[in-house]
């Protein structure tokens, strides 16, 4: 049975899929992403549809899934390389692609990982944020 190969790139997962995506091998894919997000503690995932002339609704609805499952696993998904026919046929489906970050091609989507990774942290958590009363009660 045909799976679609998944690279690990540091901390970041890189799928490309190069062949028409039929129904069980996109919720092959959704399952060994899950696996693969979980055993290496990847940050981010990165899937590129350079090659794939048509996205229908299920394959559509399966990559939104994928990017709801990586953020729970906490993972940024980003899709890459769109075509112009791609994007106009999912917008005339009515799918938004929730949860799914897209860039222009790889090195953007690696670019905007980077980017979106050094902005959460240098977000505090609600636990480390110092107020000015905590201030005053240390002193």
């Amino acid at each position: 049975m045909d799976r679609v190969p998944i690279l690990v790139l540091g901390d970041v997962l890189l799928v490309s899929i190069q062949i028409d995506l039929e129904d069980q091998l996109a919720l092959h894919l959704q399952e060994d992403l899950a696996e693969k997000i979980s055993a290496s503690s990847a940050h981010g995932v990165i899937i590129d549809i350079t090659a794939l002339d048509i996205v229908d609704s299920f394959v559509g609805r399966t990559l939104a899934t994928i990017a709801a499952v990586s953020k729970v696993l906490d993972a940024e998904t980003v899709l890459v390389g769109m075509r112009p026919a791609v994007a106009i046929t999912l917008v005339e489906l009515g799918l938004t692609l929730r949860g799914i970050r897209t860039a222009l091609n790889v090195e953007h989507g690696l670019r905007l990982l980077r980017d979106l990774r050094a902005a959460d942290e240098f977000e505090p958590d609600d636990e480390d944020e110092v107020t000015a009363d905590d201030s005053a009660a240390s002193r």
